[in-house]
């Protein structure tokens, strides 16, 4: 990002600095993600607002109108999601509140899990009983294998240098229609699409505060369930992640959400729904290795990969899809 883009934000900030009382010397970066957009936060005298979030999207890249609209859906939906405070829109800024730099990655141990993990569920419950179609992009057919297609292409042939015989792309082709068959089946809601514990923020009320939603749609309801538990950044034992699936499948029955009667059969859609997450999640990390330069995600594969062959080998339709996977395991190797 250049210099000017940077001058152009401080500029927007002095004609903003009155009404916010902002303290301009403060300006120092928040985060980055593993888009275009980056993040500042700024001291203020404001006693509401002592401190204050900039959104930095190049409206080239990173249009701001699915953000704002996602923002107030979610808001309206109860959510703990950012006040969107200031908005510039011919130049891709916002002033928006802080909700902290506790994110539930850096707060989730054994001691502490059940707890965030029970605020993270009743949260994901209201944001799934708010759902309404035609609201939201639909995650159709046709989103569900562009994303699987970002595994042979980009994790497979870039990044393992891996060519598929003719055996193995027929079984994988298989294997992702029988992975988008069950997708497509699941009950429709909305979907954050990246519901996990870099994207929550542990906060003091209405735990948590969400954020980075702006990709959100209309799809399967276990989709950000199997972004929560099965997490590329944080791993739990089986028992416990089963046990947190229970409870979320129990509290989003008794408050209507559609989900289906047999347990074994929610959790069937959560392990199928996360694998599609799992492999579109090793073509991204390597995409944004190298198409984008960013390395910072390669020390994530192995989780994701485990995660894949793990769900593929415990279903006897995905078992050469679990071999696929395990042979790419030993050539990486």
């Amino acid at each position: 990002m250049t210099d000017s883009r940077l001058n152009t934000l401080r500029n927007w900030l002095k004609a903003l600095q009155p009404s916010w009382q902002l303290d301009l010397n403060s300006l120092t970066p928040a985060s980055a993600d593993a888009s275009f957009r980056r993040y500042f936060r700024i001291t203020s005298k404001n006693p509401e607002f002592p401190t204050l979030i900039i959104m930095d999207a190049p409206p080239q890249h990173e249009p701001l109108g699915a953000f704002i609209k996602v923002d107030l859906l979610l808001s309206e939906a109860g959510l703990n999601v950012p006040k969107i405070l200031e908005q510039d829109i011919e130049h891709g800024f916002l002033l928006l509140n802080d909700l902290g730099n506790k994110t539930y990655l850096a707060e989730l141990n054994n001691e502490s899990a059940d707890h965030l993990y029970k605020d993270a569920t009743h949260a994901l419950v209201q944001m799934q009983l708010a759902s309404k179609p035609n609201v939201l992009p639909n995650y159709d057919e046709a989103l569900l294998q562009r994303e699987l297609d970002l595994f042979p292409e980009w994790y497979l042939g870039k990044h393992l240098n891996l060519q598929l015989n003719d055996l193995q792309k027929a079984q994988l082709n298989k294997s992702f229609e029988l992975i988008i068959e069950n997708n497509l089946a699941q009950a429709k809601v909305y979907v954050h699409r990246d519901y996990h514990s870099r994207n929550l923020m542990v906060t003091n009320k209405n735990n948590p505060g969400v954020i980075d939603f702006q990709d959100a749609v209309y799809g399967p309801i276990t989709y950000d369930a199997s972004s929560l538990w099965r997490d590329a950044y944080i791993a739990w034992p089986e028992e416990r992640v089963i046990d947190w699936v229970i409870k979320f499948w129990e509290d989003g029955r008794r408050a209507g959400l559609p989900m289906p009667n047999d347990f074994g059969q929610f959790y069937r859609d959560f392990e199928w729904m996360g694998l599609q997450r799992h492999l579109k999640v090793l073509g991204i990390f390597a995409r944004l290795f190298h198409r984008d330069g960013k390395d910072g995600y390669l020390k994530d594969i192995p989780l994701v990969l485990e995660y894949a062959i793990a769900c593929a080998n415990r279903y006897i339709e995905l078992k050469p899809l679990a071999r696929i996977l395990e042979s790419t395991r030993a050539n990486k190797e």
